[in-house]
């Protein structure tokens, strides 16, 4: 680690206690701009507009470039087919080191999940701030981060520091549902480093793991018919849909019985969490008939650890979707229909031992006044890509927040403050400050 004098640390710190505001702004602006994702199309255009322009407005090199201007994008084995990428740029800034030092990438996704039918007590797109709390889509996932990317590039121009080692800041798009893509362009497009670090909300945890995810959708099928009959009563498709509930926590017993045991989830009680996200029978409310449900579709979400194979855990789900037929099959007259929607996101993790956590933690020690902990995050992210792609070491810090994909989501200022200062700071450390 680059050795930064205590007086250059204490002006950095206060720099960002000072400019606390400005943070708040940057994020705030961010989520007014709406960039939800919504497969295949997505609508992040304008937040990386602002962005590039707020980065090459402090002296920095931002591009804005097509994914479908990188060079083996479509042609390499992570890219996952189907998406639009028209109106979607990434960014890409660099700032040259003087030289001497290590480099380091600052990522982050700008694309957000839509706000959703559920219902918000205030405009999902206001980031209006209440107390401690800055509410709006994508305030917590991940707007909050990409601003503090964003305001560590301004105050690195603004504070008139100069770095030995290369820093690069991107923002990328497409990453919520599986996407990936705008991740994988960064690497392949050359905005590599010795180190990353991505501004997820890891809740001031030094995430250095991530869980692997996927989801099937089932189709459970059923002859049906209308509630006045002269025969037996029509059970739909009810009777299947409780046979599958029931059934269920036998696959979730055979994942936690088979998944490795990682030492970076060793404080999890369900490490490999299996459930329902979405049930679906039919349109609902008066204006519809009543009747019979004849087909149910649903969602089903299960995670994984570090090291599990995508072939491995299917094959335990096909082999219990199987059971689930086998033991009823009065109640199966079609089998049920299983789709991927999205991609397998495999798990994936550095040593908690790495010059990257292990420097980090001391930089948030010394901000915060307390040791981080160092664990694995609780769903998939875009991280492995770094890992498997360039080795790059890799992790996740950022600020606490809550309701994240839901209603009212937020995030706690003050933690962005702090995840902001450690951050800035760690820069000067990792890449080495100029006297």
């Amino acid at each position: 680690m680059a050795v930064v004098t205590s007086a250059q640390e204490n002006s950095i710190r206060l720099y960002a206690e000072q400019n606390r505001e400005r943070l708040v702004q940057i994020i705030a602006d961010l989520v007014r701009i709406p960039s939800e994702n919504t497969p295949p199309k997505g609508k992040e255009l304008e937040c990386q507009v602002y962005a590039a322009e707020l980065l090459n407005a402090c002296g920095w090199d931002a591009k804005l470039y097509g994914l479908d201007e990188v060079p083996g994008l479509q042609e390499h084995p992570l890219f996952w087919p189907g998406r639009c990428y028209h109106n979607r740029p990434n960014v890409g800034a660099r700032r040259t080191g003087a030289g001497g030092g290590r480099s380091l990438v600052l990522s982050g996704h700008m694309d957000t999940v839509p706000a959703g039918a559920q219902p918000w007590t205030g405009s999902p797109f206001s980031g209006e701030v209440v107390g401690n709390r800055l509410y709006g889509r994508g305030s917590n996932d991940m707007k909050g981060g990409v601003a503090t990317n964003l305001f560590v590039a301004e105050a690195i121009a603004r504070l008139g520091i100069e770095l030995k080692g290369e820093l690069i800041v991107e923002s990328v798009v497409d990453e919520e549902f599986g996407g990936v893509n705008g991740t994988l362009a960064g690497r392949l497009a050359g905005y590599s480093g010795d180190a990353a670090i991505i501004s997820e909300p890891s809740f001031l945890r030094i995430c250095a793991g991530q869980r692997g995810g996927r989801v099937a959708f089932i189709t459970l099928t059923a002859a049906a018919g209308g509630v006045l009959t002269d025969g037996a009563f029509p059970a739909g498709v009810s009777e299947q849909l409780r046979h599958f509930l029931n059934r269920l926590p036998e696959f979730a017993a055979e994942r936690r019985r088979t998944a490795p045991n990682h030492p970076l989830y060793a404080h999890h009680r369900d490490p490999v969490p299996v459930t329902v996200t979405k049930m679906f029978t039919g349109p609902w409310g008066m204006k519809e008939p009543m009747t019979v449900p004849e087909s149910c579709k649903i969602e089903l979400y299960w995670q994984a650890m570090p090291g599990e194979t995508q072939q491995d855990i299917e094959q335990e789900f096909f082999d219990w979707l199987e059971q689930v037929v086998c033991t009823a099959p009065h109640l199966f007259p079609e089998r049920p229909q299983v789709e991927f929607p999205i991609r397998w996101l495999p798990g994936s993790s550095i040593e908690r031992d790495s010059p990257l956590v292990t420097e980090l933690a001391a930089c948030a020690r010394d901000v915060i006044g307390s040791e981080p902990p160092v664990v694995g995050i609780e769903g998939p992210c875009d991280m492995y890509v770094f890992h498997q792609v360039t080795k790059t070491p890799a992790v996740l810090w950022g600020a606490k927040g809550g309701n994240t994909h839901n209603a009212d989501e937020y995030l706690d200022i003050d933690s962005v403050v702090h995840a902001a200062q450690t951050l800035l700071c760690f820069v000067c450390r990792w890449c080495g400050m100029v006297s």
